[in-house]
């Protein structure tokens, strides 16, 4: 029982220990080709008026923008004919570990930007960054990715806002979904709940050896 008390302490102490672990800061951007249905729950999919951003909110496709490949419902856009930039805010959130979305029919002209509470651009990448060649293909998945930015070090916790811009019709993107990193108390409570699940499973298999030798 005391080796088991002691392993449960030490592990607790070594999660919080990483997480209070300084790493190098940095923001990274990947995709992944578009599904058709989306999958997942965003955090904000833009079907009803969304305080958190700036920008218009469309639905369907018409000349001044394209429905996001697997979008439905509303989309936020930003371009000439409907406003650009168009900002989406974060403050709410505290250390951001990811941002997802669905990036629809990916031009170069693109601009996606992270920036933080003074307003400094920290993250920038054009729709090169994500599609080859990025040409505003509507059908391709692969011009319609679910794109990732993951922050690590202190860009978790600085993360304020997103900026959309583009030079011509449109940046489309739906279905954004913001994860959050745990908070240490949330490690601890997994950690004592796997401590917990190993503790059941050594004491079965002691009363089963008690058993075999009686």
């Amino acid at each position: 029982m005391r080796k088991i008390k002691s392993g449960l302490i030490l592990a607790a102490l070594g999660a919080m220990a990483l997480t209070a672990m300084p790493a190098s800061a940095a923001i990274t951007i990947t995709s992944a080709p578009g599904t058709n249905p989306y999958v997942g729950t965003p955090t904000f999919n833009f079907d009803s008026p969304t305080p958190q951003w700036s920008g218009a909110i469309a639905t369907g496709s018409s000349s001044t923008g394209a429905q996001p490949f697997g979008s439905t419902g509303g989309y936020a856009t930003v371009g000439p004919s409907v406003g650009s930039p168009g900002i989406l805010n974060l403050s709410s959130f505290a250390d951001i570990n990811t941002i997802s979305f669905i990036w629809g029919s990916v031009d170069i002209y693109n601009t996606l930007e992270v920036l933080n509470a003074m307003g400094t651009v920290i993250g920038s990448w054009t729709g090169s960054a994500v599609a080859a060649p990025a040409n505003g293909d509507q059908t391709d998945p692969v011009k319609n990715p679910l794109v990732t930015l993951t922050f690590t070090g202190a860009e978790r916790g600085t993360a304020d806002r997103l900026r959309f811009s583009s030079t011509s019709n449109a940046f489309e993107f739906d279905n954004v979904t913001v994860a959050a990193v745990p908070e240490p108390a949330a490690w601890m409570l997994m950690l004592m709940g796997m401590a917990g699940i190993g503790f059941s499973m050594r004491r079965k298999r002691d009363t089963k050896l008690r058993v075999r030798f009686v």
